[in-house]
């Protein structure tokens, strides 16, 4: 079963009709738009600035859903942190900084989920205010070393991060 990509939003209209008739779908989303809340598990996003390797991998794993073939994959480990400040993803692991702790385990309550700034603001300086620019400068520190054992904090455009295998 082919998946169909779509522009977002101009092919909004089309994305309904495929909702309606089962069929998997992948929305190339505009960077200037909020990217849409996916329920449907045939359906996922990207932005269009995405490259060729990551919407070739969601559009194999919406066809392999589709197919039925999925749960017959195993499942990405989710990361894991420890008392000692180390995420761990199997085998591998790095070590972060007790705030970068505290903002990866405020991610890690909801594995995939979409935290907002503000949580991981308290979460990273309880009781203070922290600038916006100290909470992306250490998000931006967070995502080169999580990178390192295959862990993505992703970008929500005007809501907040969110952390994937």
């Amino acid at each position: 079963m082919d998946v169909e990509i779509l522009s977002w939003p101009e092919q909004r209209s089309r994305r309904s009709a495929l909702r309606e008739a089962r069929l998997p779908r992948l929305l190339l989303v505009d960077p200037s738009v909020a990217p849409p809340v996916c329920s449907d598990p045939l359906e996922d996003w990207a932005q269009r600035s995405a490259s060729g390797a990551e919407i070739d991998a969601r559009r194999t794993a919406l066809q392999l859903l589709a197919e039925g073939s999925l749960e017959e994959m195993p499942a990405a480990p989710v990361p894991e942190l420890d008392d000692d400040n180390i995420v761990r993803v199997g085998s591998a692991w790095v070590s972060v900084s007790p705030l970068e702790a505290r903002l990866v385990a405020t991610m890690l309550e909801r594995p995939g989920a979409v935290v907002s700034r503000e949580r991981l603001s308290e979460a990273g300086w309880p009781g203070t205010a922290a600038d916006r620019n100290s909470l992306d400068v250490h998000i931006m520190r967070l995502r080169k070393r999580l990178a390192e054992i295959g862990v993505v904090v992703r970008t929500v455009r005007s809501r907040g991060y969110a952390i994937q295998p």
